[in-house]
């Protein structure tokens, strides 16, 4: 079994993701731990939101844009697949998407005893403080 995606994102996420993306350049997002829009994910361009050294790396979607959570989000979260979705209504405004009459949300599943293992096995995943994170980018 190989290790699986700690993020993934739905085929609606990924077009507006690439929409977003020819507006405004490369982007990443951050998962919101309760401050703006609740515990949404939050799209930004690339390097104008700050990781933080607590930050985690879940992974890229579409292509390859970052997607990062806080690590108390993270721990609460680390046993979850998380899905970023679309939905219509206004996110916030700090959010790329927000003007575009959509939200980006979160979904999640448990995972499996085997997924766990593997992730186990694998390690933790890189955090915002490791020496090649530049502007929210895992440069190795």
């Amino acid at each position: 079994m190989n290790q699986p995606a700690r993020i993934l994102a739905s085929p609606a996420a990924e077009a507006l993701i690439a929409q977003l993306a020819a507006d405004h350049g490369p982007l990443m997002f951050h998962q919101s731990g309760g401050c703006c829009d609740g515990s949404a994910p939050m799209c930004f361009p690339r390097g104008e939101f700050r990781v933080g050294g607590q930050d985690v790396l879940l992974g890229h979607v579409a292509g390859d844009t970052p997607v990062w959570i806080g690590a108390a989000q993270f721990e609460y979260w680390r046993h979850t697949q998380i899905s970023i979705d679309v939905v219509p209504g206004r996110g916030a405004g700090m959010s790329l998407e927000a003007p575009e009459g959509v939200r980006f949300i979160v979904r999640s599943r448990l995972f499996s005893d085997a997924e766990v293992a593997l992730l186990a096995a694998a390690g933790e995943p890189p955090r915002g403080d490791a020496s090649d994170v530049v502007d929210g980018v895992l440069s190795a």
